[in-house]
Order: structure tokens, then C-alpha cells, then sequence
């Protein structure tokens, strides 16, 4: 059966497929230890909180409203309201529910305002998205209608103490130019938990308004929700500016719930794009959202519950490393949030992509680095020296793991 090109490209095998694929397989697997995926983490509390709330729900008709109606192409609109409402009230920005558009998860919105913004142009131009800070999150690679359609830049390298460094953006060697149509980076970033700073974020979203193109920044683990974020930051929204949340990190992955705060001209191309690929967007997710936030609930658990509980959880994680691998084996880039450690093996005398498989075969699942460097054009050894850690598991299991991990990272140096 022979495919057209759009089923040539988006049916080839790609990182986050792969991904995707472990995760299903390691759930199947009894012993597997899953430190690959993007699963936020089984809050209790949370947990309480969202039983109690679909109970309540239930009893008072909000869930069979929400499953049997089809809500606008730009979602529920009584979640578009409470939003720009707490957005305007928390944040002080000019947010009205003409500015937000939902979407099926964040991944559908990416699809969307990547091939809205960048690609071939009527004029016969093609439009490129500027990552520009790599490593970034290998759910962008493969996104785009059209090959080529990405560009990234190696970051500058901060070593710091205690093992650990940061990435920054090297504005010195940016590739941006007359190709650039969006400017994409995401803030804590997923692999790395990097936090670009608030001045890096105002000069990326000056460079973006000189060259005319929107700053598309990808919040889905920052503030004001689900807010797993640890380091002083001011988050940013203006007119150029594209900002995507989700529901996912609140603890609502199966909610598939994605939200674009843009320009209205943006938000009613995003409207558009729905009705005719999904007609609208589910209703689950939405109607949750809008309680939550009724309720005055959203931000107060993701300050009180949701941030402390990551925070505890990547220091005890860090902890556990430090007892089996020695900082001259591995540097851990500074968890600033988001809920991965970047792992970096300096040296190692093989691939990343070699260890994972090692991992692997012993029943650890974890992200080789190399999947994370979406559009860098030149060849950059430390991409095969990284791997992503998802440090949510229960710390019996991250320590199980993190034992291995140290005995295949002996062996490769020993062999």
C-alpha cells in the first residue's frame, strides 16, 4: 500500500514515537522501571483532591454536560473566561477569552503553530523554527509538515558546583535571519529542568519583535501553573509573544488539554485548524479546569502541593545519584524544574544510545541525549553524552535504577 508523502514522513520512526512505545511496553512489563517518560508523578493529595472533584461533578451533572455536548472549535468557553480572568487578576496582562484557544494536548498545539508560522510561504520562501537553546524537547523533531523546518543552537556551558552545570543562550552565534518564522523555546525546559533566565527571555523576545516573528514559549511545567519551578522567575505575555500550557503536569495527562494564549488573529487561525481536524476540542479536561479554577484552587495547589512535592523529590533523587556515581562520571545540570535531571557522562567511552540499550535489556528505562537536539546542523559530541531522567518514580525504584545505571557506566569504562 503506497503512501503519500505526508504518510511517508509521519508514519517513519521517530524519537517520540520510541518513546512512547517504551513507556507502553515498560507499563506491560512487570520489574521495568520507567524513568523515560513524561508521567507526571501519582500526587496523593492530588489524587484526593481530583476523586472528590469528579465526585462532586458527577452529582451535580457536570460530567454528563461536559460528555454529551460538543463545546466551540476554541473550547470551552467558560474555561476561556476563568482564564483570562486569572490571568488578568494574577498576572496583570490584557487577556480576554478572545486570546485563548484550547487544543487536544500540547503536542497538537505545537503541530499546529509550527506549520502555522514556519514552512513554504505563498510567495515560494520557506519560514524556519529558531530552537535557540538545544537541547529541547524531542516532541518538537518531527513535528512539521515539511523537512528542514527546524534550526537550533548550541548553548554555552556553565560549570558550577557540586557537579553541575547550565545551559545558556550563546546570542552570539544565534542563526537567526531572514528564514526565521517562529522563535520556540520552553521554560523549565524538558530534558534539562533549565530555566533560561528572565534576561535571556527579554532578549529573545526583543529579537523576535525586530525580526517580526512571535516568541513561542512552551510552559508547561512553569508558573503561574502547574508551577514546578524552582529558581526566580517572571513569566512573560504580550501580543508577540505564543505562550502554551497544559493540564498534563497538574496530574491530567489522560485530559489531553492543551492552552494557547496568543494574539487574537493567531487564536482564530487556531480555532480554525480545530474544526477542521478534531471539530473541537474534548470537553473532560475543560470542564475540570474550570472548577479548579472557580474553586480558587488552581494556583493555591500548585504552590502549596504540586511545587514542594517535585522539589522533595529531585533533591532526594540527586542525593541517591551522588551515592553510586561520582561527579567525575557524571554532571547534572541544575534542576531549576520541570520534572527531569539531565544527565551528563563526560567522556564516556560509549554512545548514549549504546547505554540506553544496556539500560534497557536490564529492565531501566531512560532517554538516550541525542533525541534531544532537534535542527542542530553541526555534528556536537555531547549529544551523545546526555540522557534524560524522569525522577518521579518511588526513590526504592530510582535507587534500584540509579544502581544499575552505575554498574553499566563501570563496565563500559572498564571494557
Amino acid at each position: 500500500m503506497a503512501f503519500s508523502q505526508f504518510g511517508d514522513k509521519f508514519t517513519q520512526h521517530s524519537g517520540i514515537s520510541r518513546l512512547m512505545e517504551d513507556m507502553g511496553e515498560g507499563l506491560r512489563t512487570p520489574g521495568t522501571i520507567m524513568l523515560g517518560g513524561g508521567n507526571p508523578a501519582q500526587i496523593p493529595a492530588i489524587n484526593d483532591y481530583f476523586s472528590q472533584l469528579l465526585l462532586q461533578m458527577h452529582q451535580d451533572g457536570k460530567l454528563n454536560e461536559a460528555l454529551c455536548n460538543y463545546d466551540g472549535p476554541r473550547g470551552k468557553a467558560l474555561l476561556l473566561e476563568a482564564l483570562a480572568t486569572l490571568l488578568r487578576e494574577e498576572l496583570g496582562w490584557p487577556v480576554t477569552p478572545q486570546n485563548i484557544a484550547l487544543t487536544n494536548g500540547s503536542q497538537s498545539a505545537f503541530f499546529y503553530l509550527f506549520n502555522l508560522f514556519a514552512g513554504r510561504r505563498a510567495d515560494g520562501s520557506k519560514k524556519r523554527v529558531l530552537f535557540p537553546l538545544a537541547p529541547e524537547y524531542l516532541g518538537y523533531a518531527d513535528a512539521g509538515l515539511e523537512e528542514d523546518l527546524f534550526i537550533s543552537a548550541k548553548p554555552n556551558i556553565e560549570l558550577l558546583p557540586e557537579g553541575q552545570f547550565k545551559y545558556h543562550v550563546d546570542f552570539d552565534h544565534l542563526p537567526l535571519n531572514d528564514e526565521t518564522g517562529l522563535i520556540c523555546v520552553s521554560r523549565p525546559t524538558n530534558p534539562t529542568g533549565n530555566v533560561i533566565t528572565d534576561d535571556e527571555l527579554l532578549q529573545l523576545d526583543a529579537l523576535a519583535q525586530q525580526h517580526g516573528v512571535p516568541l513561542l514559549i512552551d510552559n508547561a511545567y512553569g508558573v503561574p501553573f502547574p508551577g514546578i519551578i524552582f529558581s526566580e522567575a517572571r513569566p512573560l505575555w504580550n501580543p508577540n509573544t505564543i505562550l502554551c500550557m497544559s493540564l498534563s503536569k497538574l496530574g491530567l495527562p489522560g485530559a489531553r488539554c492543551g492552552i494557547i494564549v496568543a494574539d487574537e488573529s493567531t487564536i482564530g487561525a487556531i480555532g480554525n485548524m480545530n474544526g477542521i481536524i478534531s471539530l473541537a476540542p474534548g470537553s473532560i479536561g475543560p470542564a475540570i479546569a474550570t472548577e479548579i479554577i472557580v474553586r480558587g484552587d488552581l494556583l493555591r495547589l500548585s504552590q502549596e502541593v504540586i511545587k514542594p512535592f517535585y522539589q522533595a523529590k529531585v533533591s532526594e533523587t540527586i542525593a541517591i545519584i551522588r551515592r553510586y556515581i561520582s561527579e567525575d562520571r557524571c554532571l547534572i545540570h541544575k534542576p531549576e524544574g520541570a520534572i527531569f535531571l539531565w544527565l551528563w557522562f563526560r567522556d564516556l567511552p560509549i554512545s548514549t544510545e549504546a547505554l540506553y540499550q544496556r539500560l534497557k535489556a536490564r529492565g531501566v528505562l531512560m532517554v538516550p541525549g541525542h533525541f534531544f537536539f532537534p535542527g542542530l546542523e553541526q555534528a556536537w559530541p555531547h549529544t551523545h553524552q546526555c540522557m534524560r531522567m524522569n525522577y518521579v518514580p518511588d526513590s526504592d525504584k530510582i535507587e534500584r535504577a540509579v544502581q544499575i545505571l552505575a554498574e553499566e557506566l563501570e563496565n563500559a569504562w572498564n571494557a
